[in-house]
């Protein structure tokens, strides 16, 4: 690990204005960003410590639910309102960590993990395009079952590791921002960029621009929704592939649908063919699979990732079939 100045703050304006320049990055729970520097992968001349920032609560609000940036993973999954009308949030938060990490990993920390490509974490390899642009991607010749399947190129097939993310992207999720040029509100489908010709530019944050809070549109009463998540292990580990989904169905056919899709996509995905599919068809096993084909017909597989393609589909029809509580 490099030499690097540490600052802590505990408004948001000296924050901002302790990150301003280059070479700055805040510092959060840490559980990621202490990780990639340990490694040598992130190097910020300084580091801009926002733990005593006053952005930690959870605040329902009729139909929306506010969250500090700082407020923890586990502090999240504890909330009663959570529990009761965001319940693939709360499932999305368990699984995604350990206990340990949940009591320190920060919600807007969260958002911003960086990938787990084995190559972009490893600076002895020396062609990733995330890490050094222009340089190549070793992932699309090497092994990548951990990869991505959609959003993805020759560029950069890394995937983006969130369990949160997916949920939120499927529930409409909204980021607030505070930066140098003022407030702004994103909502978080926009926020994540897929790899594209610049895999090194992950979301649309301006430099020393900060999460403050995430806004979190309720769940009607009716809706039912859940969270699954496929790994190669049950204790803690990342998703081969996950499923966000909420249904609600009306006279016998699907109202609407929310669909977001993990361990497939360069960025937290969500499945708005798979949905269009679904909307005012009825709730069927043979409407769920053309549901889950639409969802998928976009892939781009190099032969480690392949397999993925058919699991994310069995995912997803698993997951619907789950929520609408249909048998098959």
């Amino acid at each position: 690990m490099r030499l690097f100045e540490y600052v802590r703050t505990s408004e948001v304006a000296d924050a901002l204005a302790a990150s301003a320049g280059t070479g700055a990055a805040y510092l959060a729970g840490g559980t990621t960003q202490v990780d990639l520097m340990k490694d040598g992968v992130l190097a910020p001349e300084r580091l801009v410590d926002i733990t005593r920032l006053p952005l930690r609560g959870v605040l329902g609000t009729g139909s929306s639910l506010h969250v500090g940036a700082l407020t923890t993973m586990e502090e999240l999954a504890a909330d009663p309102l959570v529990t009761h009308r965001l319940p693939m949030v709360r499932e999305a938060l368990l699984l995604g960590a350990s206990v340990q990490l949940r009591n320190m990993a920060t919600i807007g920390g969260n958002l911003l993990q960086r990938t787990r490509c084995r190559y972009f974490r490893d600076p002895a390899v020396a062609t990733c395009n995330k890490r050094t642009p222009g340089s190549g991607c070793a992932a699309v010749a090497g092994p990548a079952r951990m990869h991505a399947i959609l959003g993805v190129s020759e560029r950069c097939i890394a995937l983006h590791a969130s369990d949160l993310a997916v949920a939120l992207v499927a529930l409409d999720a909204l980021v607030h921002l505070e930066g140098a040029g003022g407030t702004r509100t994103v909502p978080l489908t926009e926020f994540y960029l897929e790899a594209g010709t610049t895999p090194d530019v992950e979301t649309v944050l301006a430099p020393g621009e900060l999460i403050t809070e995430v806004e979190i549109p309720l769940l009607p009463e009716t809706t039912r929704s859940g969270y699954l998540k496929v790994r190669d292990r049950v204790s803690y580990e990342f998703a081969l592939v996950s499923v966000a989904a909420a249904l609600e169905i009306e006279d016998g056919v699907v109202s609407t649908a929310r669909i977001g899709l993990g361990g497939v996509g360069s960025k937290p995905w969500r499945a708005l063919a798979a949905e269009d599919v679904l909307r005012g068809a009825p709730p069927t096993a043979a409407n769920f699979r053309d549901a889950a084909a639409a969802a998928l017909a976009g892939a781009w597989t190099v032969p480690g990732t392949t397999f993925k393609v058919e699991l994310a589909q069995r995912a997803l029809v698993r997951q619907l079939q789950t929520v609408s509580e249909i048998s098959r």
